[in-house]
């Protein structure tokens, strides 16, 4: 499937990664969108203990985010601003938010998601990723991806978008080797 070697030393190391064309794990769009909000500048094991608590509280349903007072869901950790954004995002569920979004092209879905409070274009980029399984989306704003792209290849700012490019249509599967390598022994390269 990929003719990068970079990318085939990559699979050889961390096996499939979860997007297209290989099988995408199923998962609820109101609660990938909920926890890309919850985990905004945050490291993965924070969001991950935050998340667990704010679902030990609400339910992971728009209507019980409504429903729920302001203060349970600053209970679970969140800051005021975020706790704002995940009532906005569940009111946005509830009218339609998410109706026909897999039809959309990738831009399309930014653009719609980014009308949700706090919802940027990183968090939109984490929901084409992890919500839509979408296999081109290269999150150059993302900086785990930053640090493992300058500590891997020596590539930084600017030019980690040009470093994206040879890897078209698989950006999305090179961010998620970058970030395993992350959590893995030192990369001895392809």
């Amino acid at each position: 499937m990929f003719e990068h070697p970079l990318l085939l030393a990559f699979w050889e190391r961390h096996g499939p990664a979860p997007f297209h064309p290989h099988p995408v794990p199923r998962r609820d769009p109101f609660r990938v969108l909920a926890e890309s909000i919850v985990a905004q500048q945050l490291s993965t094991k924070a969001a991950e203990t935050i998340a667990g608590r704010l679902w030990q509280r609400v339910e992971p349903r728009p209507e019980a985010v409504l429903r729920a007072p302001l203060e349970a869901l600053r209970q679970a950790g969140l800051s005021r601003s975020k706790a704002l954004a995940l009532k906005d995002l569940a009111k946005k569920a509830m009218e339609g938010l998410f109706q026909d979004l897999a039809d959309l092209e990738d831009e399309a879905v930014k653009e719609r998601l980014c009308g949700v409070r706090g919802v940027g274009p990183w968090t939109a980029e984490m929901f084409l990723m992890f919500g839509l399984g979408r296999p081109d989306v290269w999150p150059v704003g993302d900086l785990g991806l930053r640090r493992a792209a300058k500590a891997l290849f020596g590539i930084e700012g600017e030019a980690l978008a040009a470093f994206g490019e040879p890897f078209r249509p698989y950006r999305s599967h090179l961010a998620w080797y970058l970030w395993r390598s992350l959590e893995s022994s030192p990369w001895k390269g392809p």
